[in-house]
């Protein structure tokens, strides 16, 4: 199927590894051009070689880097330096870290509120309008399963990216709307990724047990058997950024494998 991104722009936070290489993997592959962020230079250069290498070359598409962390105003800053206009942002931050909610104080919760909940605001904030001119637009925010089915760990997750649900379910049904431009919201389940492995050493220190019965009952609870990979996940991306998709916005894609029991 031709998604009709062929020559379009995207911004891809948290590009260098996971989900979002993933997304860029699967933007690239439309021959989409990319800009993609992360915070290790390093890591994020051998990210846009391995894209060239692997997917540009084929599609035409040009990969481009910058290393900043795009949840501060001088990173963002940097970001836009590069290149301003985007028919595609597709946002995502690390997300914070695990615990227990006794133990955050103000300064925990405004950390997580800024990365996963500010920063993707101000990213729409700063792209939408050119899109909204130029009649074509796609905003997709990497979030978390956890705000349909929360996860106790997660409590600073659950809270944020709630918050940016929230905000999107309002400004996906404005005046953008009518002008091309969709924003929808991905949700991953359990992925194969570092953050999957962060979590689950989490609860293996929590319960006593080791990583591979965590991770071996953790899938067993997945109706598909396995945790999901950021392939997969791209996919689904690059779908929710195609001309095909026009007419879905505000939607908040859970991609979890079947683990969420619930009817709606």
């Amino acid at each position: 199927m031709d998604l009709g991104l062929q020559g379009k722009w995207a911004l891809v936070c948290g590009a260098s590894k996971g989900l979002g290489l993933g997304c860029a993997q699967a933007l690239v592959q439309e021959g989409v051009n990319v800009l993609i962020v992360a915070r290790g230079e390093a890591l994020l250069a051998q990210a846009a070689s391995n894209l060239i290498a692997n997917h540009a070359q084929s599609t035409g598409a040009s990969v481009l880097f910058c290393a900043q962390d795009i949840t501060t105003v001088a990173g963002r800053e940097a970001v836009f330096a590069v290149r301003k206009d985007f028919d595609i942002v597709v946002t995502n931050a690390g997300g914070p870290p695990t615990g227990d909610f006794r133990d955050w104080d103000r300064d925990a919760w405004i950390k997580a509120v800024d990365a996963n909940m500010l920063t993707p605001i101000e990213l729409i904030k700063a792209t939408v309008d050119g899109m909204a001119a130029r009649g074509f637009g796609r905003i997709v925010n990497i979030t978390s399963s956890s705000v349909k089915s929360p996860i106790d760990i997660l409590g600073l997750s659950n809270g944020a990216r709630s918050g940016l649900t929230g905000f999107v379910a309002g400004v996906a049904r404005s005046s953008l709307a009518a002008k091309g431009v969709t924003i929808n919201n991905l949700l991953p389940g359990k992925f194969d990724t570092d953050r999957i492995a962060a979590t689950v050493q989490a609860t293996a220190n929590k319960s006593g047990k080791s990583v591979e019965e965590i991770r071996a009952s953790q899938q067993a609870q997945i109706p598909m058997g396995r945790y999901g990979t950021p392939q997969e996940f791209g996919q689904v991306c690059a779908f929710l950024c195609s001309q095909q998709a026009a007419y879905m916005t505000g939607q908040n894609v859970l991609l979890d494998g079947g683990a969420y029991s619930g009817t709606f």
